[in-house]
């Protein structure tokens, strides 16, 4: 006989406009019994939880973190013992750094039923808010997804970023604020041009979304004179250029 009673969910909630929540999420979200959520999921999000169920904040923050990861795994295996809909609420989509494949990995091995359920990932919305298309027929025809914050004690070798460099048109980095200095170091001294376009798009789809638009030659400069902060996604190539014709919001 199975031990399990329910089945655990990892939704994506998206990059924050509660509008871009999928139908399929807000309905779990409605009838769920218990919700894990992480930091940056939006409060109108939030708010469309089940009021009876139980809400665990599991949120990881650059230097605070709520629960270790193996601890959010233990408790997801915990709940499904004994609730039906157990939803593991994840900022953007599970599985696009968002550690989904982890989780679901250690689920399926304690032999839970578990179900993705995708979200808009913050990579491709906040650009898009900010009128910054990552392909363009003149400018981009690839685009690389990358992180700028590196899992420590991975088995695998760093980020190759001579290879990123010259790998596409367009760049996408999650996570990249802290270690910029770093990564703009390794770009151009692979080779990238110091005149090349780059944009910081901080808290994307939300009202308070924020853009920097520069050159990465001095992007950094400028980033420490504002004191411009996370959590931003950084896109780097000549798209970043349609900013200044599309990036108006009414």
């Amino acid at each position: 006989m199975n031990r399990f009673l329910g089945k655990v969910y990892l939704l994506g909630a998206g990059p924050g406009d509660p509008g871009l929540m999928t139908i399929k999420g807000k309905g779990l979200l409605e009838c769920a019994d218990v919700v894990i959520y992480d930091a940056l999921v939006s409060p109108e999000i939030l708010a469309m939880i089940n009021p009876n169920a139980q809400k665990i904040n599991a949120g990881k923050r650059k230097g605070r973190h709520s629960l270790l990861q193996s601890e959010t795994t233990q408790i997801l295996i915990e709940k499904a013992q004994d609730n039906a809909i157990v939803v593991r609420l994840k900022g953007g989509d599970p599985f696009i750094f968002g550690r989904g494949g982890e989780e679901m990995e250690e689920l399926v091995k304690a032999g839970v039923a578990v179900e993705v359920v995708p979200g808009i990932t913050s990579g491709i919305a906040a650009p898009a808010y900010a009128g910054i298309p990552l392909t363009h027929r003149l400018y981009s025809s690839s685009v690389t997804f990358v992180t700028g914050h590196e899992a420590a004690g991975k088995y695998r070798p760093q980020v190759n970023w001579k290879a990123i460099a010259h790998g596409s048109e367009t760049i996408v980095i999650y996570m990249g604020i802290h270690n910029l200095p770093y990564i703009v170091e390794q770009l151009t001294g692979a080779g990238l041009s110091v005149e090349t376009p780059i944009a910081l798009v901080r808290w994307g789809t939300r009202p308070e979304q924020s853009e920097l638009i520069g050159k990465l030659g001095t992007i950094v400069q400028e980033v420490e004179e504002i004191g411009f902060e996370a959590p931003a996604i950084v896109v780097i190539g000549a798209v970043v250029n349609m900013h200044s014709i599309l990036g108006v919001r009414s």
